[in-house]
């Protein structure tokens, strides 16, 4: 069975989860943060819709440089409107998709690197920062954004299975 075969329904089934949190993102809430050093809400919710590009990214290139020599820096794309972070979300997740459907094993392998100018913080094959890189940092994230969430009294939809607030 080829690699992506694998992935897809993973892929599918963690889009559909971060995308029923980030439906109950209320936008009155986005400057709020939990603790001093936390990021808000808005932008923590940003971060995740963003992380669904991630995967494609990392199979369409072979690195990453969040501070490019001579280019402009990496900035992430803020929080403004629910709406507006759902688009996103939705053109990432496509993107990412469909980028994994065209995938081979042997692209898998390839070495993909995340630098900032001239520091790099990695380089691994794809399928090692498919699965941390993408996958696990956006799952990661999206707990976070679920505990969020919860501070915030609004109710959490199911993930892996039934939540307080969906019944047991």
């Amino acid at each position: 069975m080829a690699l992506k075969e694998l992935l897809l329904p993973e892929f599918d089934q963690e889009a559909a989860a971060t995308r029923l949190l980030l439906e109950r993102v209320p936008a009155k809430d986005a400057a709020w943060k939990p603790h001093a050093k936390s990021m808000t809400l808005g932008a923590l919710a940003a971060h995740v819709a963003n992380l669904t590009a991630w995967l494609g990214l990392t199979l369409t290139t072979t690195e990453l440089d969040l501070n490019p020599p001579g280019g402009s820096p990496f900035v992430p794309p803020g929080f403004t409107t629910v709406e507006a972070l759902l688009v996103a979300f939705d053109n990432n997740v496509a993107s990412s998709r469909a980028a994994l459907a065209r995938s081979s094993d042997a692209d898998f392998g390839v070495p993909w690197t995340l630098k900032s100018g001239d520091q790099t913080y990695f380089t691994f094959p794809r399928a090692v920062v498919v699965r941390s890189f993408a996958l696990s940092h956006l799952i990661h994230h999206r707990a976070q954004l679920g505990v969020y969430l919860r501070l915030r009294d609004v109710p959490l939809p199911p993930c892996y299975g039934p939540t307080a607030d969906t019944g047991m």
